[in-house]
């Protein structure tokens, strides 16, 4: 084949269209190539300036018949990888619609496509999809494999166009470095920088992904947040890069101000009255936001009516306002290690509609009445106006339950019974007991951690947590009943069975490490998995277990396609309790208060079904958004302790090194092979390692004793030391209360 084209006529001129057609054919005829508009020129043998055959390479970007590859390389979409073996890409492949859910390295997942497997797009064929995005894909099976791979086509909507970058000056542009999990820049004019200095870190808003007269996506910067390293830019970023802002628009603002804080008598009047009956709340000792309480009150008959009590946030943000588009936008509150970020403006979510003591507070609650074998006789739903007498701590509460302290003891005491009742039936119905440890930090006065540890959970939180559970079933289970001859569409809170090939590979970890489960139905999967809680408590290596089973779990999430919650062991659940900080809870309460009463209300199931998929959008945000920062304060308290000597237990394997887990503040940290005197094989169940020269192994759960050798706060990694037993007697370091798992050594890589 010559390398001019056969159409083309040396040194000619053509039109733009002329150009076109001649740039498509040719990708066509060397499919596999990634050209550059000088390399095109030259292979087309024509006069056209570089920026004319830009313009075209744009227009055909545009049309979806060219990829752009960054650096100004372009490669012909009609091929479909079959350099991957892709049996159905010389047919063409099938285009789906999905999100986008990447991960660390930059590949990622296509889910909600319908597909059985989700479909894998390697970082290459990203085309600018970024983590949230919904997009049209084509995928193809490649031969001798089940799951699906692909190529994103097309970015249908965006999750998101504010990133926060480091901000690097040029003589004549900017460059701003994006904070993605893959590696993205964007060019900026000078005059969009919005005075940042070099180095700053900045959020930057895209303009434009692809095309111009930049090889990178370009942007103007909306913010500068300062140098890079302090606490408050790293939990702003942290916050920015999850796609929440910071701060709520004017006109919100206005909207809650405009509220009237006074009750009026007319108000009460349409509520019943329970302002008489003993009610408290019992919240963290940092709360502001009361978005529960509880009432007890003993009937004549010997049984007892408990009041769940919600905020009545619906009261106050109507439906479609300007507080109700914002709080739809946001979803949820998102709580960091030292901040919260609410769903609702303070003027709402710490004032109106938090449930404080001693003030008259409208509430829509749950009311059951219990016999004296804590049976439920009786069940009512709707708007109250209540008095809170009493605000408790979760260790004051606590307190009372275990016989410090009196005050309202027999109300907490009887409550706590009746809790015990409900979690003990919930388990017998399949409940799974996963009980994750919770890291939580004590900050200095600048938000400095001095101490990481794990929260204790006590009857004082699992009391308030057996109720909420009751009142969200009980809604749910109402709504789904009233609707059994014809759909009522409502907000559910599902959570499927778990994967049958994941649950597989978690038996086969738990086997190696001495525990036997039995998978062979999704009951026994349930009692297998609580078992196991049980047994981590006394085989502490056990606990590293948990990770892996939650993550052989589907993810919980919102739909109006009620298939009921398999983790709790219920068959109709929602979530009503918490309206000041998750919008699923606001339209909850909407729906349940249009269907009280003998009315029945069907609102719009597709729309309800998009706002659900956007609730669970945020929520899986904010949970990344709390993990960060965790994790953040995590290393950085570690950093403090640079050369220090802990006790920790082996977490897991690469072919690079192995992690392991501190005791007590559950840091976690690498060992690098490379800082190892012999190689070590890994086990292909990544559960185990064993040394090429001493042929000693050591397995996933076993103790470790390390030193501290770097913290990176940047990148939130931990490097660490190996010591062994003998090496620590020599170097004069405390022997681990138990057998430790290995040596320091250094010299030799992994060969």
């Amino acid at each position: 084949m010559s390398k001019k084209s056969k159409s083309t006529k040396p040194g000619k001129k053509l039109s733009a269209q002329q150009l076109q057609r001649e740039i498509i054919n040719l990708f066509r005829r060397h499919p596999k190539k990634r050209l550059n508009p000088k390399q095109i020129a030259r292979k087309l043998n024509i006069t056209n300036n570089k920026d004319s055959v830009q313009s075209a390479l744009d227009k055909l970007t545009e049309e979806q018949q060219l990829l752009p590859l960054g650096d100004y390389k372009y490669k012909f979409r009609g091929l479909l990888h079959q350099e991957d073996g892709g049996a159905a890409a010389a047919s063409g492949g099938a285009f789906h619609e999905g999100v986008v859910d990447m991960t660390r390295s930059g590949d990622a997942y296509i889910t909600g496509t319908g597909k059985e497997h989700d479909i894998h797009i390697a970082a290459r064929y990203m085309n600018t999809a970024m983590h949230g995005d919904k997009v049209r894909v084509r995928a193809w099976t490649p031969r001798g494999r089940r799951k699906p791979e692909g190529e994103v086509v097309m970015v249908l909507e965006r999750a998101r166009e504010h990133f926060i970058g480091t901000l690097w000056l040029y003589p004549r542009h900017a460059i701003i470095s994006l904070d993605t999990r893959l590696p993205m820049e964007v060019a900026a004019e000078l005059a969009d920088t919005g005075g940042a200095q070099d180095g700053d870190r900045v959020v930057v808003q895209i303009r434009e992904w692809a095309g111009g007269k930049h090889k990178y996506p370009t942007g103007v910067v909306t913010a500068v947040l300062g140098k890079a390293g302090s606490n408050e830019v790293e939990m702003k970023s942290i916050l920015i890069n999850n796609g929440f802002e910071l701060d709520f628009p004017e006109a919100v603002l206005r909207d809650s101000e405009r509220l009237p804080a006074a009750i009026s008598p007319q108000e009460i009047e349409l509520r019943r009255d329970m302002r008489d009956i003993p009610t408290f709340t019992i919240d963290p000792e940092d709360a502001k936001d009361y978005d529960d309480a509880l009432s007890v009150q003993y009937l004549e008959d010997g049984g007892t009516e408990v009041g769940v009590h919600i905020a009545d946030v619906t009261h106050y943000v109507k439906d479609d306002s300007p507080l109700d588009q914002e709080a739809f936008r946001r979803s949820t509150s998102v709580y960091l290690v030292d901040r919260v970020l609410p769903m609702l403006p303070e003027r709402l979510s710490n004032d109106l509609c938090s449930l404080r003591p001693h003030e008259d507070r409208l509430a829509f609650s749950a009311i059951f009445v219990f016999d004296k074998a804590m049976k439920i006789t009786h069940r009512w739903f709707g708007r109250t106006v209540i008095h809170s007498n009493r605000r408790f701590t979760y260790g004051e509460a606590q307190e009372v339950l275990e016989g410090h302290s009196d005050e309202m003891g027999n109300e907490l005491r009887h409550l706590n019974k009746i809790a015990k009742h409900l979690r003990k039936q919930r388990f017998r119905n399949g409940a799974i007991n996963f009980e994750t440890d919770e890291v939580r930090f004590h900050l200095d006065e600048h938000g400095v951690p001095v101490q990481v540890f794990v929260k204790e959970r006590q009857d004082a939180h699992l009391l308030i947590e057996d109720f909420m559970l009751l009142a969200n079933r009980e809604v749910a289970t109402f709504i789904s009943t009233k609707g059994r001859e014809e759909e009522i569409p409502f907000v559910y809170r599902v959570h499927d069975e778990p994967d049958p090939d994941k649950v597989a590979e978690l038996a086969r970890f738990a086997r190696e490490m001495g525990f036997e489960m039995n998978i062979s139905t999704p009951r026994e999967i349930s009692r297998s998995y609580n078992r196991l809680a049980k047994e981590a408590e006394k085989n502490h290596s056990l606990k590293l277990l948990s990770p892996i089973a939650i993550r052989t779990m589907a993810k919980a999430e919102y739909s109006t396609e009620n298939i009921g919650h398999y983790g709790l062991g219920f068959d109709y659940y929602t979530h009503f309790t918490s309206p000041i900080r998750r919008y699923s809870d606001v339209l909850a309460h909407r729906l349940l208060d249009r269907n009280l009463g003998g009315q029945v209300y069907r609102t719009n199931k597709i729309r309800l079904e998009e706002q659900c998929k956007h609730i669970s959008q945020q929520e899986r945000r904010a949970t990344d958004a709390e993990r960060e920062s965790i994790k953040y304060k995590q290393v950085e308290y570690i950093s403090k302790h640079i050369g220090e000597t802990f006790t920790g237990l082996i977490s897991g394997f690469l072919d690079r090194g192995f992690f392991v887990e501190l005791e007590e503040s559950r840091v976690e940290g690498m060992v690098a092979f490379e800082t190892l005197d012999e190689p070590f094989t890994v086990a292909d169940s990544r559960l185990s390692m064993t040394g090429a020269y001493s042929g000693k192994s050591y397995k996933m759960g076993q103790e470790a004793r390390v030193r501290i050798a770097r913290a990176d706060l940047a990148k939130r990694q931990v490097d660490m030391e190996w010591i062994r037993e003998e090496d620590a007697e020599l170097a004069g370091v405390a022997k681990a209360p138990k057998k430790s798992a290995g040596k320091l050594r250094k010299g030799r890589r992994k060969g």
